[in-house]
C-alpha cells in the first residue's frame, strides 16, 4: 500500500474493473426486495455541471446504501435528447442534430463514468433513437385509440418575416430572436392529449404520495386548480350568428347582482360576430392584434397593466335583466373557463382597478357586518370580505356564503345556469412545429381523412439528412420524400404529419422503459414493470415539479387504465435537491460563476467532488460552492487513507474483519470507547441515510470516528492496542464511507483483506449494548459562563454532578470568597453554579 493516496490511479483502476465485470448490472430477482432509484435523466448539452454532480451523487449514495442493505437495486441512466438546442446548434455550426447529440452523449457518458456512479449502463436509453421513439409513437397511438389524443386549433407564436412558428424561448420582448420582426399569434391545428380527463384523479391521488414534499404537491394542486362554481348564461338581446347568449363560469355567483360589465377574451369565437359592421371595428382589431402579441404569462401577470376596449354591444344580467356592456380585455384568456368573465368592481380588486380606469359603474352588493354601509364614492379599493347581501333582490339580508348555494339553486331552477366543477388544468398541447422531436404517427388522406400509422409500420423515422434554413422552419415540411406517402387504408397518395411531439412526451414514460430497456418487440415487458415499478426514490430539481411530474403521472394512469401497467403512480418518493450557488447566485455561464466538474475531478478526484457536495448542505437546500470546502474534503480522504496505511501492516495477521467481543466488560476503557464510537457511528450514518437523507450529518459522524481513531492510535501505546478491534472499526469505517467515496473505499477494502467488491458487502450492523457511554462530558458554568469541563460517569444523579462540580479544583478557585446562591444541574449535560 502506498503511503500517499494517488486518487487518479485508484479511480481509474476501479472504474475499469467495474466496467469490465459489469458490477452494477441487475436483473429481476424475486428472492430479494427490490428498490428502484432514479435521478431525472439529463438533456445532453455536452458537459455536466455541478447541479448534475449533486443530483447524481445523491442518487448514487442511496443506490449503494440500499444495495448493501440487501435490496436488488435498479439504478439506470439515459438521455432526454430531443429538443430545440440541437436545432440551434445545427443552424449555428452546420452540424446535423443527430451528430451533435451523439457526440454530446459520448462526452457526458464518460463524465458520468468518471464520477464512479453505479449505473447499469446496459439499460442506457436515448429518446432520440428510433428504437426508443418507435415506442413513444406506439404510445401516442394507444392514446389516440382511447380518445385521449385529438387535434384542434390553438394559437402559436408566428413570425411573419421568417414565416415559421417560434417556441416561447425564441420570442424576446415580443420579437423574433432571429430577425426582430414583431411576433404574432396564429391559430394552427395542433395535437393535444386529453389530460383534463384525469384532472380529478391527478388531484385526488396526491393524497397517496406521503413521500412527496408538501410544496410540490401544493404546486400540483394549484396547477390542477379545482373549483366549484356555476356556469350562468348572460342572454344577448339579439342573435349574433349562432350566438344568443354568453356563458360565464364563476365561483362568486353571490355577486351576480353587482355585475357592471362583462369581459371576453380577444380570441373568443363570438368576437368576429361583434365586429361585423361595427363602426369601431378597425380600432378593436388593432387592440386585438396588440393583445395577441403578449404572452399568456404577461397577460395574466398581476404586474401587467389591465387594458380593455368596449365592443359597443351589450348582454343581459340573467337575474336582473339589466344591460351589461361587453368589453374585451388582455387579462382574459379563451383557454380558461369559458373565455368570458363577469366584472364586479365593488368586490374584486382587479375588476375595481379596471372599472376605475375606464369609468365603469361600481355596485355594492355585500355589506360587511357591524360597520357603516359601504359608499361607492368613498371606496378606494374593492371589498373582498364576507358580509350580507344588499341590492340583491330577494336575496337581501342573507350572508354571501349562504347566497352561493341559494343563487345557484335559483339559476338552475330558472334554466339560466348549472352547477359546475372546473379545473384550471388545460389539455396538453403536444404539437411542435420543429424537426428534432418524435414524429407524430398520423397520415392525412384526401379520401380517408385522418389515419393513424399502422403499428407494424413504426417507427416513422426522422430523416437525418436534412437542411436547415436560416428562418428556422422545420425541414420536414419541405422534404417531399418524408411528407409524401401512401394512405394505409386506401393506398392512395397522402401526406404525413410534419409536427413532432413535445419532448415532455418522451420523458413521461422513460422510467417504464428502463425496466426492460433491451426489449426490442415492445415498449416494456409487463413482468419487468410489475417487478420494478413504481420508482421507490425519484430525485431531481424542483423546476420540474409541475409539468414533467404531472405528465408522467398522467401517462402512468392512462397505461394503468389500458392494462399495460399495474401501478397508478410512477414515483413513490420524491426528493427535490437544492441548487448549487456561487456567491449567492445559481451557477450559470451568463453570470460567469460556474465551476467545471471535470476540472474539480482532475485536481481532487471524483470521491472528493462527491464527498464535498454531499457534506456541504442537506440535499433539499441550496448549496454554496466553497473551494476551501473542496480542499477540506480532499484532506479528509487523505487522512482516512493515512489511517489505514498506519495500521495495514500491523493488521495483516488479523484474520477476521469483524472482532467485537460479546462481553464488553472484559475490555479496558479505551477499547470499550473504540467499540462504542464505531457502533454509534454505524447507527448514526444508517439512520441519517435511511430515514432522513441527511448525508451531511452522516459524513460529519464519519469524520468524528476518524478523529477518535487517530486519538486512540496516539494515546494508547502500540503494545496495548487491540488490533482485532481496530481492524473491525476500520472495516466499519470503510463500509459506511463507501457510498460517498466508492473508489478509495474499494481500494481500502482490499487492503484490509476484504474479498469481493465493497459494493456487494453487507452494510454493517451495530450492537445496542455497545452504545452505552461510560463517561460523558459535563459542562460546568459559573453564572451562565462555561468555566470547566468534567468527564464523569454516565448516568450520575444530579446531586452527584453538583457535588463533583463544586469539588473541582478550578471551580473552587474561581468561587473562592463568593456565596453560592444555588446549583442547577441537567443530567448528563451541565452544572450551573450561581454565585454572588
Amino acid at each position: 500500500m502506498q503511503e500517499k493516496y494517488d486518487f487518479q490511479k485508484v479511480e481509474a483502476k476501479w472504474q475499469q474493473v467495474w466496467e469490465e465485470t459489469g458490477l452494477y448490472q441487475v436483473t429481476e430477482d424475486p428472492g430479494k426486495p427490490k428498490y428502484y432509484c432514479l435521478e431525472m435523466f439529463p438533456y445532453p448539452s455536452g458537459n455536466l455541471h455541478m447541479g448534475h454532480v449533486r443530483n447524481y451523487s445523491i442518487g448514487d449514495v442511496i443506490a449503494r446504501f440500499k444495495t448493501m442493505r440487501g435490496y436488488n437495486v435498479l439504478h439506470p441512466m439515459g438521455w432526454d435528447s430531443f429538443g430545440l438546442p440541437a436545432e440551434n446548434a445545427a443552424i449555428k455550426h452546420k452540424v446535423p442534430p443527430v451528430r451533435w447529440t451523439t457526440e454530446n452523449i459520448a462526452n457526458m457518458r464518460q463524465q458520468l463514468k468518471g464520477m464512479g456512479l453505479s449505473y447499469d449502463w446496459q439499460r442506457e436509453l436515448t429518446t432520440s433513437s428510433p428504437d426508443y421513439y418507435q415506442w413513444t409513437q406506439w404510445l401516442f397511438l394507444q392514446l389516440y385509440k382511447a380518445g385521449l389524443a385529438y387535434k384542434k386549433k390553438a394559437n402559436v407564436n408566428w413570425c411573419p418575416s421568417c414565416a415559421t412558428v417560434l417556441a416561447n424561448e425564441q420570442v424576446v420582448d415580443g420579437a423574433c430572436e432571429r430577425c426582430s420582426a414583431t411576433v404574432e399569434k396564429k391559430a394552427l391545428a395542433q395535437w393535444f392529449f386529453r389530460i383534463t380527463a384525469y384532472a380529478e384523479q391527478l388531484l385526488d391521488d396526491l393524497r397517496e404520495l406521503p413521500g412527496w414534499p408538501a410544496k410540490v404537491k401544493t404546486m400540483q394542486e394549484n396547477w390542477i386548480g379545482r373549483s366549484e362554481g356555476v356556469e350562468m348564461d348572460f342572454p344577448l338581446p339579439r342573435q349574433y350568428g349562432e350566438w344568443d347568449r354568453i356563458t360565464v363560469y364563476t365561483t362568486r355567483q353571490d355577486t351576480v347582482f353587482g355585475v357592471s360589465y362583462l369581459v371576453l377574451a380577444p380570441e373568443h369565437p363570438l368576437v368576429p360576430e361583434l365586429l361585423a359592421g361595427n363602426p369601431a371595428g378597425a380600432t378593436i382589431q388593432a387592440f386585438i392584434k396588440k393583445v395577441l402579441r403578449q404572452s399568456e404569462i404577461d397577460r395574466t401577470s398581476t404586474e401587467t397593466e389591465k387594458e380593455g376596449i368596449f365592443t359597443g354591444h351589450y348582454c343581459l344580467n340573467p337575474l336582473t335583466g339589466e344591460k351589461v356592456p361587453i368589453w374585451l380585455a388582455n387579462y382574459v384568456l379563451v383557454e380558461y373557463g369559458t373565455g368570458a368573465v363577469m366584472g364586479v368592481p365593488a368586490h374584486d380588486q382587479r375588476d375595481f382597478e379596471f372599472a376605475m380606469k375606464y369609468n365603469l359603474p361600481v355596485k355594492v352588493v355585500i355589506q360587511p357586518e357591524g360597520v357603516p354601509d359601504l359608499a361607492v364614492d368613498d371606496m378606494d379599493h374593492a371589498y373582498e370580505g364576507e358580509g350580507r347581501l344588499v341590492n340583491s333582490g330577494g336575496f337581501n339580508g342573507i350572508t354571501n356564503t349562504g347566497a352561493l348555494g341559494a343563487i345557484a339553486d335559483r339559476l338552475v331552477a330558472d334554466a339560466k345556469g348549472k352547477r359546475q366543477v372546473n379545473y384550471r388544468l388545460r389539455d396538453w398541447l403536444i404539437s411542435r412545429q420543429r424537426y428534432w422531436g418524435a414524429p407524430i404517427p398520423i397520415i392525412y388522406c384526401p379520401v380517408c381523412g385522418e389515419v393513424p400509422v399502422p403499428e407494424k409500420d413504426l417507427p416513422v423515422v426522422l430523416p437525418t439528412d436534412v437542411e436547415f434554413r436560416a428562418t428556422g422552419e422545420s425541414p420536414l415540411t419541405t422534404l417531399p420524400e418524408y411528407v409524401q406517402c401512401s394512405c394505409p387504408v386506401c393506398g392512395g397518395p397522402a401526406r404525413r404529419e410534419t409536427d413532432t411531439m413535445d419532448t415532455f412526451v418522451c420523458s413521461s414514460w422513460y422510467f417504464l422503459r428502463f425496466c426492460s430497456a433491451q426489449a426490442g418487440d415492445q415498449a416494456f415487458r409487463r413482468e419487468a414493470v410489475d417487478y420494478w415499478m413504481n420508482v421507490d426514490q425519484y430525485i431531481g430539481g424542483v423546476e420540474h415539479a409541475i409539468l414533467h411530474l404531472m405528465y408522467a403521472r398522467f401517462f402512468t394512469k392512462v397505461l394503468y387504465d389500458l392494462k399495460l401497467a399495474g401501478v397508478k403512480e410512477p414515483f413513490q418518493n420524491l426528493l427535490t435537491q437544492g441548487m448549487v450557488l456561487m456567491h449567492g447566485f445559481k451557477m450559470s455561464k451568463s453570470k460567469g460563476n460556474t465551476v467545471s466538474p471535470e476540472e474539480i475531478i482532475a485536481k481532487y478526484g471524483a470521491d472528493t467532488a462527491r464527498l464535498f457536495i454531499l457534506f456541504a448542505a442537506p440535499p433539499e437546500r441550496d448549496l454554496e460552492w466553497s473551494d476551501r470546502g473542496v480542499e477540506g474534503a480532499h484532506r479528509f480522504l487523505h487522512r482516512v487513507w493515512r489511517l489505514v496505511h498506519a495500521y495495514h501492516q500491523l493488521l495483516a495477521p488479523v484474520s477476521t474483519l469483524s472482532a467485537e467481543p460479546e462481553d464488553l466488560s472484559r475490555l479496558n476503557s479505551d477499547d470499550r470507547e473504540l467499540v462504542r464510537i464505531a457502533n454509534y457511528t454505524v447507527k448514526k450514518v444508517t439512520e441519517d441515510i435511511d430515514q432522513r437523507f441527511n448525508f451531511n450529518t452522516a459524513v460529519s459522524a464519519i469524520m468524528e470516528l476518524v478523529n477518535f481513531m487517530y486519538a486512540y492510535k496516539d494515546r494508547v501505546p502500540a503494545s496495548r492496542q487491540n488490533l482485532p478491534l481496530v481492524k473491525d472499526a476500520l472495516a466499519k469505517l470503510v463500509l459506511i464511507l463507501s457510498p460517498f467515496a466508492p473508489h478509495m473505499c474499494t481500494e481500502l477494502w482490499q487492503v484490509l483483506g476484504g474479498t469481493g467488491a465493497v459494493y456487494r458487502q453487507a452494510w454493517p450492523g451495530y450492537t445496542e449494548a455497545a452504545l452505552v457511554q461510560e463517561q460523558v462530558e459535563i459542562v460546568v458554568q459559573i453564572n451562565g459562563k462555561v468555566r470547566e469541563k468534567l468527564h464523569l460517569a454516565n448516568g450520575l444523579p444530579v446531586s452527584d454532578l453538583q457535588t463533583q462540580a463544586l469539588a473541582s479544583a478550578r471551580v473552587c478557585e474561581l468561587i473562592k470568597g463568593k456565596q453560592v446562591v444555588k446549583v442547577i444541574g441537567v443530567p448528563n449535560k451541565l452544572v450551573n453554579i450561581v454565585v454572588k
